[in-house]
């Protein structure tokens, strides 16, 4: 069997979560870790849209698209 190797990043966050000892904790840090990933995608968005890879001419070609992967009934 292979060990598997974490990276540093990933010790912390196990470290950090190992004290957490109720759902109301678990929710706060769900909410932290939404909140995270949410601000990095509007930074990466206003980064597109400076630049001109994004503008409102394809905003409005996506809306209504869908996305999803298709399964196989």
């Amino acid at each position: 069997m292979e060990a598997i190797t974490f990276s540093p990043a990933q010790v912390h966050v196990l470290n950090l979560v190992s004290h957490i000892k109720s759902s109301f904790g678990l929710d706060k840090l769900r909410e932290q870790l939404a909140a995270f990933y949410a601000k990095q995608v509007d930074e990466e968005m206003d980064t597109l849209w400076e630049n001109g890879q994004f503008d409102e001419k394809r905003m409005q070609e996506l809306r209504g698209s869908h996305f999803r992967t298709p399964y196989k009934k």
